[in-house]
């Protein structure tokens, strides 16, 4: 199958790159090689083109004979300042307008999408009744420690969220794929074509960018240790999420390529292991051999309290089960290389 891979010298298009080539598809591989993702004057890896999928008609010639699009290149994480927009909404949301009409005019009527668990803001929570519609947490509570999202006076426990939840984005960041999804979607509709959305949980792994305010918390925790500083924790620290390793990242997308489903899908891709923020911090710092995480108190905007998947619609439609649980994923990333940035945003 000859497949397009856009942001394919990223930490996770890198990953998926060798998974296709491995597999033994043809993959013409694509890369901003921007200095925020790569570092001061990097240079495309042996293979990968140097494009801007955002330049009217600089897809076309490569669209041609491809089979499906794998598209990777984004401007990830919670994002710093309301500075950020024209960032994520000319990278994420153009570009992905851009590439939607190269592949209509190309032919090409499949994507795999990189999506994220952002979408979801806030996530789902269950009260004695079952589910309560919640909104953001009151900032009186915050200021009092008081970190868990509340009903009727009792703290609620988060429940896990499948793929039918509204979209409800915290962040700039989420705005971004929440639009990047309804592009596709609207794209799909007009043109017959498939859409296969992956919303990614925290992903981490080997070659994730370092010294970053716009990196994933597992490569935040695992800069502060390498520079001999302890992990900053907010809040409590158990706020619960999913961490999935990159490798595991790489085979969902490499399915579903290989998969070919219709219409429409978005699919919650996660490692089924719910662990706290604070887990994660003790687990890497023990792993790395110190310092002890500090457990901050401090609240950071846009952040949400628990976000935990479903991964039930992943393993059906596309035999998707990760095979690397965080428990065993974290301590080995407590020593794996990271990936130089140069100050700003990252391209994943």
């Amino acid at each position: 199958m000859r497949v397009l891979l856009t942001g394919a010298a990223g930490f996770i298009g890198s990953h998926i790159r060798a998974g296709l080539r491995a597999g033994g598809h043809e993959v013409v591989a694509v890369d901003l090689m921007l200095p925020a993702a790569h570092g001061p004057g990097a240079e495309p890896p042996e293979g990968v083109r140097q494009v801007d999928i955002r330049a009217a008609g600089g897809l076309d010639p490569l669209l041609r004979g491809v089979d499906v699009v794998c598209h990777q290149a984004a401007v990830v994480g919670a994002g710093v300042d309301t500075q950020d927009a024209p960032a994520y909404a000319g990278h994420n949301d153009y570009g992905t307008a851009v590439l939607l009409a190269a592949m209509e005019r190309a032919g090409c009527a499949r994507l795999v999408l990189a999506s994220s668990m952002v979408v979801y803001g806030e996530g789902l929570y269950r009260g004695p009744d079952g589910i309560v519609a919640i909104t953001g947490r009151r900032g009186e509570d915050l200021a009092a420690g008081r970190f868990e999202h509340r009903y009727n006076d009792a703290d609620l426990a988060w429940a896990p969220v499948p793929e039918d939840t509204p979209s409800r984005p915290r962040s700039l960041y989420a705005a971004s794929k929440v639009a990047q999804e309804n592009y596709a979607t609207a794209w799909a509709a007009a043109t017959g074509g498939a859409v296969t959305a992956l919303r990614y949980h925290n992903v981490y792994g080997p070659g994730m960018p370092r010294d970053t305010p716009y990196s994933g918390v597992a490569a935040i925790f695992r800069s502060a240790l390498a520079a001999g500083r302890p992990p900053q924790v907010y809040e409590d620290g158990r706020q619960a999420r999913d961490f999935v390793h990159v490798t595991d990242i790489a085979a969902a997308n490499i399915a579903a390529i290989e998969a070919a489903l219709p219409g429409f899908v978005p699919l919650n891709i996660c490692s089924g292991h719910p662990v706290t923020i604070g887990a994660v911090a003790r687990t890497l710092a023990a792993a790395h051999g110190g310092p002890d995480p500090v457990i901050t108190g401090a609240v950071r905007a846009g952040d949400v309290r628990h976000i935990v998947a479903d991964p039930a619609r992943a393993r059906q439609v596309l035999g998707f089960t990760a095979r690397i649980a965080p428990a065993d994923g974290l301590v080995e990333f407590a020593s794996a290389p990271l990936r130089p940035t140069a100050a700003g945003a990252t391209i994943g």
